[in-house]
């Protein structure tokens, strides 16, 4: 990949990461007054925005994220199987895309639970914090993962460098 492309797969990469860990943020501090609310139409609002938020922002924002990741991984010297930071990484955001995608419908039949019900129903609805709570928590990882890209090559990686006669890291 041409250094003024990969740039911009870079930027577009980040924006999708940061713009994931950003919403996870909201639906995090939205389920918190979820749990922490005792007003039925603030528990109503914040389930709500959070069935919004997650298909509108981190959904999207998930796929772009594990898109552009893996275009970066094939466009650059790093590769997807070469080094175990990339390739935990990929593990981790197949994961946690997959756990996310697989867990919105319950969040959007928890929010029609919450148009529907009357107010004294609402007070055992709660918040959602174990999903977001955990899926920022990875995605923190990730992120030291892809700054600190600590070394260590996968078996594969080992051999294509040793084949090539190079044994330096990009």
């Amino acid at each position: 990949m041409a250094p003024g492309l990969r740039k911009l797969a870079l930027i577009v990469h980040l924006v999708f990461s940061v713009g994931w860990i950003g919403a996870v943020v909201v639906y995090l501090v939205l389920g918190i007054s979820a749990v922490a609310s005792k007003d039925a139409r603030t528990v109503r609002a914040a389930w709500i925005a959070m069935e919004l938020t997650g298909w509108a922002a981190i959904v999207p924002l998930a796929l772009g994220s594990l898109l552009t990741g893996l275009v970066m991984a094939l466009g650059t010297p790093w590769g997807l199987f070469r080094h175990y930071w990339v390739l935990i990484t990929l593990v981790l955001t197949l994961f946690s895309t997959i756990v996310l995608v697989s867990h919105m419908p319950t969040v959007t039949s928890l929010a029609a639970v919450a148009r529907e019900a009357d107010g004294a129903a609402l007070g055992g609805l709660g918040g959602d914090l174990f999903h977001p709570g955990v899926g920022l928590l990875v995605l923190l990882v990730i992120t030291v993962l892809n700054v600190y890209k600590p070394r260590g090559l996968t078996p594969y990686g080992w051999r294509e460098q040793h084949e090539q006669g190079t044994v330096s890291q990009p």
